[in-house]
C-alpha cells in the first residue's frame, strides 16, 4: 500500500462524501425537508464518517487512526439503521434507500479491511523481546 498523504486521497473519504452529498440532496427535498429532527440525524450520520477520518488522518499516528477508523465505521452502522427506518416510513424511496445502503456497506468492508491493515502493522513494526 502507497502512503496516503491527505485524507482525501482514502478511497473510503471519498466514497463517505459522496454518501453524505446524497443524503444532503434527498434532504432537501419533502418529505425529509420537514422533518427536522429526522433531516438533521440523518445528515449528522452521513457526516461522521467522513468526519472521523479526516480527523483521525490528521493525527498522523496509526493507533488513533484506527480509533477514528472505528467510530467511522461505527458511524456507518447507525446511518444504515436510519435508512432502514427511513425507507420503512416512506421518507425515502426504495432506490435512493438501496444505493445508499450499499454505498454504506462497501463503505463499511473497505473500512473494515483498512483497520485491519493498519493493526497488522502496528503489530509488525513493534520489535520483538527475547527472553
Amino acid at each position: 500500500m502507497s502512503k496516503i498523504e491527505r485524507f482525501e486521497d482514502l478511497e473510503i473519504w471519498q466514497i463517505a462524501k459522496e454518501i453524505a452529498v446524497e443524503v444532503y440532496r434527498l434532504s432537501e427535498y419533502e418529505p425529509l425537508k420537514s422533518d427536522w429532527g429526522l433531516k438533521d440525524q440523518i445528515r449528522r450520520a452521513a457526516l461522521s464518517m467522513s468526519d472521523n477520518i479526516a480527523e483521525g488522518f490528521e493525527y498522523n499516528n496509526n493507533p488513533d487512526f484506527v480509533r477514528y477508523l472505528t467510530y467511522a465505521k461505527g458511524s456507518s452502522g447507525e446511518f444504515r439503521n436510519k435508512l432502514i427506518l427511513l425507507e420503512a416510513t416512506e421518507k425515502i424511496t426504495k432506490e435512493d434507500y438501496h444505493s445508499l445502503y450499499e454505498k454504506s456497506l462497501i463503505f463499511s468492508k473497505k473500512t473494515k479491511k483498512l483497520i485491519e491493515y493498519l493493526k497488522n502493522f502496528e503489530k509488525e513494526k513493534k520489535p520483538i523481546k527475547h527472553k
